[in-house]
């Protein structure tokens, strides 16, 4: 057998946590004991620390290394000192040979915690914090034995007599000595101390795994893995011992995962190889679940499956593996296939495997978590654009969680119902949402969506913080702070006569909610926070057990090492967890757009700036592609195309180009607008459709790309001067986001209803249009969208007429600040023409008094719109150029001004030439 299969249960006290303890006392000993173990170094004191921390958190193995597996661990993490280590640990456990001396060393062991009353400590005495890890794992392993009864001590003494037996059951002087009555004693144990105990383990481990090899190809999975499971996980190589005859073979074997032999012809003759226990495979499917997460697309489908699959045939009892597989599903679009796994998964596992679970007050669901279950199918719904069906699942959730008293449960609930309400579009929850979310809803009082939006997350942010969810409460900041962003808060119920109410939203409530979002991280400074889980850290500190490290051991043994090497020893993985990283993260990418609508260019390229580069290893792909996005629309609008498309490569590359990714979306954005702009309409409309197809069909999901399309696709009309058609569809879009309570939107597309009026002549038609788009502006703080709006409703005074010159003139100039701050090039170089043309068009301005106040905002709307390829507006700001040359008799001035009219025109004319790189882009 591979290794001690521990009884379900409670925590209990086994030979190997006595063995643990042991190693304890080693790395700080009580004041009461005299001998102190002769660390060289303070690197070599944390390294046994870090080991200690290791083994403490695979308690919960479902399987207990044997000592000759314990000793083979020693040997390899600490070279040259584990004689002693291994001396010490058998002799300690030898001098067990009678329940008081059980009794006695678990007295001792209280001396190595620390406490209020310790006193002054002794220089260089080391105590255990009762609340870290380790402590906490001593004071567990002590009232373990303190509620043992007499005869559970007596079998306690018994089972570490056969641990120790077990790992020397094959010498006869051992067997004739030590177990010659019945009583086991091992007090003849120090005779065998200075015995080659590790060619010994050496060569009864190597002729059990060939005995093995010869009988069958197929070998137990937690003894030692086949060819196919081995490739799973990476190597983890370690110093052999530099005394052993055999460092270049194995030294260890048992509930491990041994490679096959032509692994190890990667390995130099001096080199071990740690065997892979439970806890590392717990360990290895959280990494990989962790790097789905984070770019799931990248894993083959096929591949990855047919690895889980073999996993799962080997170790049938590691439940995760068919969430694993439930997650790749997840992550490819299978939607048949997710569901069918998940279901597994709950089947087998009860949703007891992989879960931060906090128990029911009531302690009824001690079997299952039903309500857990129908959490995670409500967001696979929503994963895969079922909105009605997931809303129909999570209010069930909601239902059972509070049958069941599950507040955990129950607030993660709520939390994906907030997020379901805010992503997806929903006009109306009657019928879906029970009188439970609100106590409005029991007097009869209706609510819109919004407010039972509001209410909800109100709701589960108070649940949260009253249970002590720290992520969850950083999360729903979060989602309070979008939805402060994006929404006018009303009172949800209104008595007396109506007051004067300010319905704007408040940007300071914004940053309030980020800010406290952010408050999460300090609650990881000290180890008791630390909230690593399913052997992360045990995994990831034993894959830096590398060759280097031990070399550096051994050479700062011999006093040449270097201080700088002995620190990477006690370099380990930070201490804060990647969905704590992610949060924070997720803050800076909703500063970003908050800036972006408020209309701050800079402080938004700030923070997806400081996002790209603190926050893209602990993020998922769709996040960092989120960021990389926002960066690249800042160089299209303030840089031109030719540094968007270079920068778009790059991401390209970085980023699969999967179907709806955020980066593919971004492609087709640029190349409408450096479509539209060149006057490649037929190009433009091509874009559109590709837009359009991504979308999913069902009504309410992906909503902003839907919105996206069809303003693309309005604008697209608008530049083929077919007026109507643009004005049905800009129309239709109002009607679709006004459904939705996309009020933002709005804003945008009543701008765009005012533009549609403007070139086609009725100018009196677009004024309400523009008026209406500044009144959402202000309500909603978009401070650069008013400005824009702005300069439209004075391009509109400008064409009714000279009469209206000054008007227009004095809204432009109470934009430029706004515009010339943080507006990109084509906003500014409209501004630039519109101011002109209020000049020209003004009867009591003279172009001979004052023409640089016409031709220097003409040169910079030049510049930048070339640098666009913007032909329609730049052959216009050319024309007026010409003019303004004319009128003051610059004829050369004229001519070089016409000639680029020409050249400008005769591009967008003809858009289209075979060498035109557009072409292959789609």
């Amino acid at each position: 057998m591979a290794g001690i299969v521990k009884p379900p249960g409670e925590f209990s006290i086994t030979p190997h946590k006595v063995s643990v303890c042991i190693l304890l006392q080693i790395y700080a000993p009580s004041a009461q004991i005299s001998f102190h173990f002769p660390f060289a170094s303070v690197a070599q004191h944390n390294r046994l620390g870090l080991f200690l921390l290791a083994l403490t958190k695979s308690c919960d193995d479902i399987l207990e290394p044997k000592l000759d597996e314990l000793i083979g661990q020693l040997r390899e993490v600490f070279g040259v000192l584990n004689p002693r280590f291994i001396d010490h640990l058998t002799t300690r456990l030898s001098a067990l040979s009678s329940p008081d001396d059980l009794f006695n060393f678990f007295s001792e062991m209280r001396g190595i915690l620390g406490s209020p009353e310790s006193g002054a400590l002794e220089d260089e005495q080391v105590i255990l914090d009762p609340a870290s890890n380790l402590g906490m794992f001593l004071r567990r392993c002590i009232l373990a034995f303190n509620l043992l009864a007499f005869e559970g001590v007596c079998h306690l003494l018994t089972n570490i007599g056969v641990y120790c037996k077990e790992a020397l059951s094959s010498c006869a002087s051992y067997e004739t000595t030590c177990f010659e009555d019945s009583s086991s004693n091992l007090e003849a144990f120090p005779e065998y101390e200075n015995m080659d105990l590790e060619n010994f383990v050496f060569k009864k481990v190597t002729e059990e795994i060939e005995a093995r090899k010869r009988a069958s190809e197929r070998i137990s999975f937690h003894l030692h893995a086949p060819k196919a499971l081995f490739n799973l996980v990476e190597d983890i190589e370690a110093p052999a011992d530099p005394k052993s005859k055999h460092g270049d073979k194995v030294g260890e074997a048992s509930s491990y995962v041994h490679p096959p032999d032509y692994a190890l012809r990667e390995f130099e003759p001096n080199s071990g190889i740690f065997l892979r226990t439970n806890w590392q495979i717990q360990g290895y499917l959280q990494e990989q679940a962790d790097a789905l997460e984070k770019n799931g697309s990248s894993f083959s489908l096929n591949a990855f499956e047919l690895i889980l699959r073999q996993l799962h045939k080997l170790a049938p009892e590691l439940h995760r593996v068919h969430f694993l597989r439930y997650l790749n599903s997840l992550c490819h679009d299978d939607y048949f296939a997710a569901l069918e796994n998940l279901l597994r998964y709950f089947d087998y596992s009860a949703g007891t495997e992989g879960i931060d679970f906090v128990p029911p007050a009531s302690g009824s669901n001690s079997f299952g978590r039903y309500e857990i279950a129908l959490l995670f199918l409500g967001m696979m719904h929503f994963q895969f654009g079922h909105p009605k069906q997931a809303l129909e699942v999570l209010t069930e959730a909601v239902r059972v969680s509070q049958q069941l008293s599950n507040d955990t449960c129950l607030a993660y609930t709520l939390a994906a119902i907030c997020n379901l309400l805010s992503e997806i579009g929903v006009s109306s929850t009657a019928g879906i949402l029970g009188s439970s979310f609100s106590p409005l809803t029991s007097i009869g009082i209706s609510l819109s969506v919004q407010q039972q939006l509001f209410v909800l997350l109100r709701g589960s942010l108070k649940r949260a913080e009253s249970l002590k969810l720290k992520r969850l409460v950083a999360s729903n900041h979060l989602a309070m702070a979008k939805f402060d962003l994006t929404h006018v808060q009303r009172p949800l119920v209104s008595f007396g006569p109506k007051a004067s109410m300010k319905l704007r939203t408040c940007p300071t409530n914004v940053c309030k909610e980020l800010r406290l979002s952010s408050h999460l991280i300090s609650e990881f400074s000290f180890e008791s926070s630390t909230m690593t889980t399913d052997g992360a850290f045990s995994t990831a500190w034993l894959k830096n057990l590398q060759k280097p490290l031990g070399s550096a051991i051994l050479s700062q043994e011999n006093g040449s090492g270097s201080n700088e090497n002995a620190f990477q020893f006690c370099v380990q993985p930070s201490s804060i967890p990647g969905s704590v990283l992610q949060l924070i993260g997720s803050s800076y990418l909703l500063r970003a757009t908050a800036w972006e609508l408020y209309g701050s260019a800079p402080l938004a390229r700030i923070n997806a700036l400081v996002y790209a580069t603190c926050f893209t290893d602990a993020s998922s792909s769709s996040d960092a592609a989120l960021a990389y996005v926002k960066l690249i629309q800042h160089l299209a609008v303030f840089r031109g195309y030719k540094e968007a498309f270079a920068a778009l490569k790059l991401a390209e590359e970085k980023f699969l180009s999967v179907s709806k990714s955020r980066i593919l979306i971004l492609k087709l954005q640029l190349l409408h607008e450096r479509a539209l702009h060149r006057g490649h309409l037929k190009l433009a409309q091509q874009v559109c459709d590709e837009l359009g197809v991504l979308a999913s069909s069902v009504t309410g999901v992906d909503m902003e790309l839907k919105t996206e399309a069809s303003l693309r696709h309005a604008r697209t009309l608008l530049a083929a001067n077919q007026y109507s058609e643009a004005a049905a569809v800009a129309h239709s879009l109002f009607c679709m986001c006004y459904k939705f309570n996309l009020q933002v939107e709005n804003a945008t597309v009543l701008l765009l209803l005012a533009e549609v009026h403007k070139r086609s002549g009725n100018a009196v038609l677009g004024l309400p249009y523009a008026l209406a788009s500044l009144s959402f502006c202000q309500s909603f703080n978009l401070d650069l969208l008013k400005a824009s709006a702005t300069l439209t409703l004075a391009e509109l005074w400008l064409s009714l007429g000279s009469n209206h010159a000054k008007r227009a003139l004095s809204l432009i100039q109470g934009a430029l600040p706004m515009i010339l701050g943080h507006g990109g090039l084509e906003l500014r170089a409209r501004a630039y023409i519109a101011e002109a043309k209020c000049y020209l068009s003004d009867p009591s301005f003279s172009v001979s008094e004052n023409s640089e106040v016409v031709l220097d905002p003409l040169s910079q709307a030049s510049v930048e719109l070339q640098v666009l390829e913007y032909h329609e507006l730049a052959a216009e700001t050319f024309y007026l150029m010409a003019t303004v040359f004319h009128k003051l008799g610059q004829l050369e001035e004229r001519e070089e001004a016409a000639n680029s009219f020409k050249k400008h025109m005769m591009a967008l004319e003809n858009p289209l030439d075979d060498e035109d790189p557009l072409f292959n882009v789609l």
